[in-house]
């Protein structure tokens, strides 16, 4: 669908926006003639997706950021309104994963987790909010995840912090509403191998047993989260606040039977 008069010359800025899921949604407001913000931690992949954009007549900002830390957050706030002068959207995607075991994980561990998971995206929330609220409304995607609501073993901090967003995210959208809007997606199995910076990246192969385990009959691709976003952010949404899209091909509602 094609959004360019919806965001022409708004300012989104994506946490984790350089690679992954995070890249795609990037892309796609840059696409639809947004000014795009890239808070990432990894400066190389930054750099190539900025390049990558710029090339295309993108504009598109990177600000090195680490969500976890407040400093960084408010450099990164102060940074897009000394250059752009508003924010109009706000995806929280970036997020970190685990799968130490229980009994071995350490409690720097867990904390590392749920300080990037969840303090990240309440910290943006909170420093960003006044910026927000003078688009009218301001938009907040919080990207969370189906391992809020269902796990594997060894996942604790990761489900933890995604069940957490499902919480802040009908929290915000309460506090900060009517200027605000404030949704959440849970994104399922989302292939993103080949979505990485050039040095990690790597081409996808799935059994027919990953595909049939979707409804959909695929697994997802980070654009379909991209697309999910564009719509939460845009007017066609506008009744919706405070609501979790889950967008996994139907694999949490199909029941399993292991052999």
């Amino acid at each position: 669908m094609d959004y360019r008069s919806e965001f022409e010359n708004k300012v989104a800025i994506v946490t984790g926006g350089a690679q992954g899921i995070g890249r795609a949604v990037t892309e796609a407001f840059a696409q639809n003639k947004a000014r795009v913000v890239l808070a990432d931690s990894d400066a190389e992949a930054a750099g190539e997706e900025v390049n990558r954009l710029q090339q295309q007549g993108f504009e598109a900002l990177f600000v090195r950021t680490d969500v976890a830390v407040e400093e960084d957050v408010k450099h990164l706030i102060g940074k897009v309104l000394n250059r752009f002068g508003r924010i109009d959207v706000l995806v929280n995607n970036a997020g970190i994963f685990t799968t130490t075991p229980l009994m071995e994980r350490s409690m720097e561990e867990w904390d590392r987790v749920v300080s990037v998971n969840l303090r990240g995206p309440y910290m943006m929330a909170r420093y960003a909010a006044q910026a927000l609220q003078k688009a009218a409304p301001g938009v907040i995607v919080n990207i969370a995840s189906t391992r809020a609501l269902m796990s594997e073993p060894n996942t604790e901090p990761y489900s933890a912090s995604k069940g957490g967003i499902l919480a802040l995210t009908h929290s915000l959208a309460v506090s900060l509403g009517p200027s605000i809007r404030v949704n959440s997606i849970s994104p399922g199995w989302i292939e993103v191998s080949d979505w990485q910076k050039e040095s990690r990246r790597t081409l996808p192969g799935h059994r027919p047993q990953d595909l049939s385990q979707h409804p959909a009959g695929r697994v997802g691709t980070p654009q379909d989260i991209a697309q999910a976003c564009l719509f939460l952010a845009g007017p066609g949404s506008g009744f919706i606040t405070g609501a979790n899209l889950v967008v996994d091909g139907g694999m949490t509602v199909k029941m399993i039977y292991e052999e």
